[in-house]
């Protein structure tokens, strides 16, 4: 089973006015375990980063879905949570959990997970959106990740071949590419909320 890792790394990045400076940036990917993530770090920044960089630090990742859009490149953190009620229908808990969603600002991100989740059949909150330092995320395989162009056009074509009619939760879901570490458990809805995500906000 693949999870989430945030990757840490260090190079010499060179700035905008063409000096260079040492800097630590996250990555995250999804891996079968902390050396699976390791080397797809080398493997997928080894062609993107000029000159050497160094590993610096590995840690699982707590994320329930991603939400990519083509218009921007800046990741959002939202934590949502809803109450649960148990089996016996007595007693109620509080569950959370960590969304990610690129978007130009903080009330455009709140707009996207909450149109998002629109269809799910429970009441839900939104309790945090912030801005997280997550500079890329790569998926285990490239055809987990669509684009919004992509997307649209694909449900385009079906409407075109097949003369349907796009119902609203269809249109719901074109609005953002969603991607999971493949292989993960889609349905759990629990998590722990213990991760390095979280420190961002301290």
């Amino acid at each position: 089973m693949n999870s989430w890792f945030t990757v840490k790394v260090k190079y010499t990045k060179q700035l905008e006015n063409g000096t260079f400076k040492r800097v630590s940036e996250p990555y995250m990917l999804a891996a079968m375990t902390f050396t699976d993530a390791e080397a797809r770090i080398y493997e997928e920044l080894g062609a993107l980063i000029r000159g050497e960089f160094t590993v610096v630090g590995i840690a699982r990742t707590d994320v329930h879905d991603i939400f990519a859009y083509d218009d921007s490149e800046t990741w959002y953190k939202c934590k949502v949570t809803y109450d649960k009620i148990d089996d016996e229908g007595d007693k109620k808990k509080t569950i959370s959990q960590n969304y990610l969603v690129t978007a130009p600002n903080v009330k455009e991100a709140y707009i996207r997970v909450q149109e998002s989740l629109s269809t799910l059949m429970i009441d839900f909150k939104i309790t945090i959106v912030a801005e997280s330092p997550i500079v890329e995320i790569f998926p285990y395989h490239e055809d987990d990740v669509a684009t919004i162009s992509k997307v649209i056009t694909e449900i385009v074509d079906e409407i075109s071949s097949e003369n349907t009619v796009l119902d609203a939760e269809h249109l719901i879901q074109s609005k953002g590419a969603i991607f999971s570490a493949s292989g993960s458990d889609e349905e759990e809805s629990e998590s722990n909320l213990v991760d390095e995500l979280d420190d961002e906000n301290e």
